[in-house]
C-alpha cells in the first residue's frame, strides 16, 4: 500500500476529521481514513483515547460480517475498510432478516468480549444495500478482558439499543421478550440518565458543540420569506435555495446555497441583521428539465449525507460536474439528524 489518495471529506469533528479514498496502487478500494491529528490541541489527548479505543476494537472485531476491518494506523490515526450501506434513519429497514443479522453481529462480538456502546445512534448502523446489518463507529467500544457483570451490563444494554432502532422502524416485529427488555432499563442506565447525562449533554453541546439528536423549527416558514428577498436583491444572484439543517447544540439551522458571482461577504452584508448559519456560493445549483432547483441534492449536502449523495450521482452521472462543486465547498460537516425532514422527506 502506497500512498493514500483523499477523495471527499465525510465528518469533521473536535475529535478527528473523517476522510474517504484509496491507496494509489489499489483504486478500486475505497477505504476510510480517521485523521486523528486534525484535532484541535486543547481535544487532542482525549481524541488519541477515542483513537486507541477504536483501533483497539476493530482489531478484536476483525473478520465478523458486517464489521469494518482495520487496514492499518500511522502517527496521524488509523484505516479502516469502507461498509457500504445506509443508515438507519434513512433506509428505515421494516423487514425480520436485517434485525435477525443486527442480532448476529451483536453475538459475535459478545463471543470476543466486544462491547460498542454507542449503537442508540441509528448512524451507527448501516443496511447494506443487499438488506443485510453492518456497524461502524468503534471510538467508544471496550474490549473486556473477561465477561464479568460489567460485560454482561454493556452487552444488554447493545441489544436494548438494537431493539430501541426496532421499535423506531417495524414495531410490529417486536416480540413479547423484547418489549420485556425495552422496558427495562439496567442499574447503571438509569444511574446514568439521572446523574451523569445532563452534565454530558452540557459539555457535548455547549462546550464541543454537538449532539445526539437534533429538534426542528419552523424558521423556513417564518423568515424564509425576508431572507430570500434579502438575497435576490444583489443583482449578480440567479437562483438560490433555503434549507433546513440540525445545529449541533439542537434546534434547525438554516442553510443557504446562493447561484450567481456574489461572494459571501457581499451576500451577508444583504441579509444584515437576518440570520443564515450557514451561507454557500455556488456558481450553478442543480436544476431538472424544467429548471426547477434539485432541492433534494441540497438538503442532502447540507445534512453533510455523503453516502447518499455519492448514490445520487451514481445513478444520475450527468449531476457529477454540477454536484462535485457544491459538495466540495459544504459547510456542514456533521451527521447532526435533521428529523423533521426524515418523517417529511
Amino acid at each position: 500500500m502506497h500512498g493514500f489518495i483523499q477523495d471527499t471529506v465525510f465528518k469533521r469533528d473536535v475529535f478527528s476529521e473523517t476522510v474517504t479514498g484509496h491507496f494509489a496502487d489499489q483504486p478500486e478500494k475505497r477505504i476510510v481514513r480517521r485523521i486523528v491529528s486534525a484535532a484541535p490541541w486543547w481535544s487532542k489527548p482525549a481524541a488519541w483515547v477515542l483513537a486507541r479505543r477504536e483501533i483497539k476494537a476493530l482489531k478484536a472485531v476483525k473478520g465478523i460480517k458486517g464489521a469494518p476491518d482495520l487496514l492499518m494506523t500511522d502517527r496521524d490515526g488509523l484505516y479502516r475498510t469502507w461498509t457500504d450501506g445506509a443508515p438507519l434513519h434513512l433506509s428505515r429497514p421494516a423487514h425480520a432478516e436485517f434485525y435477525r443479522d443486527a442480532r448476529r453481529i451483536l453475538r459475535d462480538m459478545r463471543q470476543r468480549r466486544v462491547t460498542h456502546n454507542d449503537l442508540a445512534k441509528p448512524q451507527n448502523w448501516l443496511m447494506s444495500p443487499n438488506g443485510s446489518a453492518a456497524v461502524i463507529d468503534f471510538q467508544l467500544a471496550s474490549v473486556h478482558r473477561r465477561k464479568n457483570w460489567r460485560f454482561r451490563l454493556m452487552a444488554y444494554e447493545d441489544l436494548r439499543h438494537l431493539l430501541k432502532q426496532k421499535r423506531s422502524f417495524a414495531p410490529m416485529l417486536l416480540t413479547p421478550k423484547e418489549k420485556k427488555i425495552l422496558a427495562t432499563k439496567s442499574l447503571p442506565a438509569r444511574i446514568w440518565l439521572k446523574t451523569v447525562k445532563p452534565l454530558y449533554n452540557f459539555v457535548t453541546r455547549s462546550l464541543f458543540h454537538w449532539s445526539d439528536g437534533e429538534g426542528t423549527g419552523d424558521r423556513l416558514d417564518h423568515e424564509g420569506p425576508a431572507i430570500r428577498a434579502a438575497l435576490a436583491s444583489v443583482p449578480s444572484v440567479t437562483g438560490l435555495s433555503l434549507i433546513t439543517y440540525a445545529q449541533p447544540a439542537k434546534g434547525a439551522g438554516l442553510y443557504a446555497f446562493v447561484e450567481g458571482a456574489a461572494e459571501e461577504a457581499i451576500l451577508r452584508k444583504a441579509l444584515g441583521e437576518l440570520r443564515v448559519e450557514l451561507l454557500q456560493p455556488v456558481s450553478a445549483l442543480p436544476r431538472r428539465m424544467d429548471g426547477t432547483v434539485r432541492e433534494d441534492l441540497l438538503r442532502l449536502v447540507a445534512l453533510n449525507q455523503m453516502t447518499e449523495l455519492d448514490e445520487a450521482i451514481r445513478r444520475e452521472p450527468n449531476l457529477s460536474a454540477i454536484m462535485r462543486p457544491v459538495i466540495a465547498g459544504r459547510k456542514n460537516f456533521t451527521d447532526r439528524r435533521d428529523v423533521k425532514a426524515e418523517r417529511t422527506g
